[in-house]
């Protein structure tokens, strides 16, 4: 028990500064921003690659990992960027809140209902209610932020498909992580692991969103 209260409080902790960080930064924007999405993409490649040399896979297989960490990661890395820079902070926070919304919503639909299990032979502890509840936070979220960011060129029902995809990268990951053997991506994050860990979900939604807000299909409504 005395164990258990000591990892939450470390676990809290340490979300906490990263909160703490990310929202300064993301506040801030410029070069702040700029700063915690370099080193966040070079330390989460660094991860990357551990995995994929860990990993019990071919050469060709293997080959191809090594190729799809950086595309993902500098496609997540600029997508961010572009809509924090050119749509502002409450678009950013927009595409961050789907993802945290996911996660929140998935854990407690999770919980409450359990049910199936979705992919047991990759992660054993996700339901398809967990599943759907993520979808459920994801589209309440993007509705919400979304509306007060004034985002404008896509229904903001995307939500449903962006919790879908932030799911979908998380189980990404887990089946890296299983066939690599190892429990976490790295130990850099007291109690959470590594990068990749708190990140998984969020590379795909926004190099999906980035390249949709670099292409003009997303936009911000004018004030007034």
């Amino acid at each position: 028990m005395a164990a258990a209260k000591s990892d939450l409080g470390v676990r809290v902790g340490s979300a906490i500064v990263l909160f703490a960080i990310a929202g300064a930064a993301l506040w801030f924007g410029g070069i702040a921003f700029g700063l915690l999405l370099l080193v966040g993409a070079a330390l989460l490649l660094v991860e990357w690659f551990a995995l994929v040399r860990a990993m019990a896979l071919g050469g060709g297989a293997r080959g191809a990992l090594a190729l799809l960490g950086p595309l993902l990661v500098l496609g997540a890395v600029g997508g961010l960027w572009h809509i924090r820079d050119q749509l502002g902070v409450t678009a950013a926070l927009w595409v961050f809140g789907m993802v945290w919304a996911t996660d929140i919503g998935a854990y407690f639909a999770g919980r409450a209902f359990g049910g199936a299990r979705l992919a047991p032979a990759i992660s054993p502890s996700k339901t398809w209610s967990g599943l759907f509840g993520g979808m459920i936070a994801a589209l309440v979220a993007s509705a919400t932020i979304g509306d007060r960011a004034g985002i404008v060129g896509i229904p903001l029902w995307i939500g449903l498909f962006m919790g879908l995809l932030a799911q979908l990268g998380d189980l990404g990951e887990s089946w890296m992580k299983r066939r690599a053997g190892v429990k976490d991506s790295g130990s850099l994050i007291p109690g959470h692991g590594g990068v990749f860990d708190r990140v998984d979900g969020l590379l795909p939604v926004a190099l999906v969103l980035g390249a949709l807000a670099f292409a003009g299909q997303i936009a911000v409504r004018a004030a007034g």
